[in-house]
């Protein structure tokens, strides 16, 4: 029974070995080192020890705006770079910022406006190299989605306006709050999954609703899901404007067919990147020349000429708006900041460079924040602007800087030339920036791996489509969360078996060629034990030993004598965990099993000698590794004959 590469030691053998108790320490200082490990695990302080003071006051200047850390070093080389970027994305976020801020139900200038406050302030407090600063679609469907329940934008648009402005102020201090308070840890509950499935079906509900655009249609549902969306759409097809319909189909068709020449050829890029603007300027000369707006195709109209304005007089803080303002501004807040940072740090990796979540969350709050004081609605850093930004070679967050140079100049000059600018050019560019957030192979990939992670995205494609997004997040976080729980209450337990010549132990299932050990139960507990498990694996132990009786029982084998309980996975242990062994080891006593530990950890040493089990269990049956737990008892089984009540024997030495 896997048991002839033992050799079995003289009863007066002592092993040097022992599973040693930590030292105690102070409460404080382990609830000290608990609070260090949860909220600053990667411990920015470390930079100032053996500082200076003048040094200390400079190293918190570069923390809070690391412009200062990389500015003196700016060179003529990166300047080239970070212009050739600058102006490339440039292009793609003018058309997008009008575009985007269509989608929001808001003024075609907030877009731009948008494209030049905040990039200025993530310059200067970003720390990432790559991330292209401006409005993205799903924030803007959102705010359009959660506000306009409570204010129509036709009926009602400076209420409208002034709810964005403080949805994003908002929206600005969560962000800002979570990275001061260090709790960046939140964000990471949007796992890739939900992430995936929510990207896709706010697309395809934004994919949607742009057949208004490319229909001309001008009565069209506030409504998101895909249910209302195509009731709307086919409820007036007398009204369904064939030039508009033409134009939007060939500006599409072009804008595709540029990027899948750009993705097959990386070096052309720029191509993809100068697409929209392309199409802009085309779909202007188009319209003015042939008086196309008089024929049906809806026009952006007057544009403003200025730099932002003021808006923080504009505010809302009187019920019930301020609560929709609030709502509004925590879920659109958390969604940019979970984009943001993903993408960042997907840059950075490819770059091999770091950025800190906690110094990213300060920075894209603080743009917020300022940006809502200065007409500005939410920004964070799109995946298809930074992508572009990457492959322009950007080498600083300088490529911000430009582009907000470029914005200017077009809010100060260029404004009147998109007059003419058809809303239907408009819905192509956002249709075919979307089409690039349904990732299916990212969804496929999650059905081959993992089948419950498929759900979560499903969960959330799906609930955004036919519900609503806010929905669709709320249950992709949800089953997110119940799949955790699943996690914790119901954590594997294997039993283990020995790989033949050796003396490792491993799971069964996973390896087929395992021997069992003779009279010996090898069990594995594969998580912390907590109240949310403690009674689960109370039950699971129990029946694994009815199994095991029952199967050596209809073989005829030696009769079960030990249960090893391999405790290395199990990181901590609390109270209701400790009743549970309690329970196990009263059990096993009573159906005259001896019941052994093997590595159990320091946490779980710890509490175990505060509680007292040491003493019920005995310290002599705890064993530092399985191998030496078998050996043990395999000692004892063939040097101790049992009587009929297996009473107790003695383990070969004190471990």
């Amino acid at each position: 029974m896997g048991n002839a590469d033992y050799v079995y030691p003289a009863a007066n053998d002592q092993c040097a070995h022992r599973v040693a108790i930590p030292p105690p320490q102070p409460f404080f200082k382990s609830f000290k080192n608990s609070l260090k490990e949860t909220f600053f695990p990667d411990d920015p302080l470390r930079q100032f020890k053996n500082k200076t003071p003048s040094r200390k006051f400079v190293l918190g200047l570069q923390y809070f705006l690391p412009i200062l850390e990389w500015g003196p070093r700016y060179s003529l080389l990166f300047l080239k770079a970070d212009l050739i970027a600058g102006i490339t994305i440039a292009s793609l976020a003018i058309p997008q910022g009008i575009s985007y801020a269509k989608l929001a139900n808001l003024p075609p200038i907030l877009g731009l406006y948008s494209s030049f406050i905040p990039p200025l302030v993530y310059a200067m407090m970003g720390s990432s190299r790559d991330l292209a600063v401006g409005t993205v679609a799903v924030a803007s469907l959102l705010t359009a989605s959660m506000l306009g329940q409570e204010v129509n934008a036709a009926e009602n648009p400076k209420l409208y306006l002034h709810l964005a402005f403080t949805a994003t102020f908002f929206a600005g201090l969560l962000q800002a709050s979570l990275g001061l308070l260090r709790l960046g840890f939140i964000v990471d509950f949007l796992s890739h999954a939900t992430i995936v499935g929510f990207m896709a079906g706010a697309a395809t509900v934004v994919c949607l609703q742009q057949l208004k655009g490319i229909l001309g249609l001008e009565h069209f549902t506030h409504s998101t899901d895909i249910i209302s969306v195509m009731r709307s759409v086919f409820s007036q097809t007398h009204e369904w404007r064939w030039e508009s319909g033409v134009l939007g189909v060939g500006f599409l068709f072009f804008l595709l067919v540029t990027r899948y020449f750009s993705k097959r050829r990386p070096k052309f890029f720029w191509i993809s990147a100068m697409a929209p603007l392309t199409s802009v300027i085309l779909g202007s000369l188009l319209v003015y020349l042939t008086h196309a707006e008089k024929h049906g195709v809806q026009v952006i109209g007057n544009l403003k000429k200025g730099l932002n304005p003021p808006s923080f007089g504009d505010f809302v803080f009187t019920s019930p708006y301020m609560t929709t303002a609030v709502k509004t501004g925590l879920i659109t807040g958390i969604v940019a900041l979970a984009e943001g940072i993903a993408v960042g740090r997907s840059f950075a990796m490819f770059k091999h460079y770091h950025i800190d979540g906690n110094k990213e969350m300060v920075a894209l709050g603080t743009m917020n924040i300022v940006g809502s004081c200065f007409s500005c609605y939410l920004t964070t850093g799109p995946f298809s602007r930074s992508a572009v930004n990457f492959n322009a070679g950007c080498k600083t967050a300088m490529s911000n800087v430009i582009m907000a140079i470029a914005v200017m100049l077009t809010l100060l000059f260029l404004t009147p030339l998109f007059h003419y600018t058809p809303l239907v050019v408009l819905s192509a560019i956002i249709i075919s920036a979307m089409l690039g957030l349904i990732d299916y192979e990212a969804a496929i990939h999650l059905w081959k791996v993992d089948k419950f992670d498929f759900v979560v995205c499903m969960g959330a494609y799906i609930g955004v489509i036919f519900a609503n997004v806010e929905a669709g997040l709320v249950i992709a976080v949800a089953i997110s969360l119940l799949r955790l729980l699943l996690f914790v209450a119901r954590p594997k337990t294997l039993v283990l078996g020995n790989i033949p010549n050796s003396t490792i132990y491993r799971n069964v299932e996973q390896y087929p060629n395992t021997n069992n050990v003779a009279g010996v139960l090898l069990l594995q507990i594969d998580a912390p034990i907590y109240f949310a498990n403690s009674s689960y694996l109370r039950e699971r132990i129990s029946r694994w030993i009815d199994e095991e009786e029952n199967k050596l029982k209809s073989t005829g084998e030696t009769s079960l004598q030990y249960i090893i309980l391999d405790m290395s996975a199990v990181g901590n242990i609390d109270t209701s965990g400790i009743s549970m062994l309690e329970e196990v080891k009263k059990t096993t006593d009573r159906r005259g099993l001896k019941l052994v530990l093997a590595n159990p950890g320091a946490e779980v040493m710890k509490k175990l000698n505060k509680s007292k089990f040491l003493e019920t269990i005995g310290q002599e049956w705890i064993y530092l590794t399985v191998g030496e737990a078998v050996e043990a008892c395999n000692y004892n089984l063939h040097t101790c004959k049992p009587d009929s009540t297996k009473e107790e024997s003695q383990p070969w030495n004190n471990v």
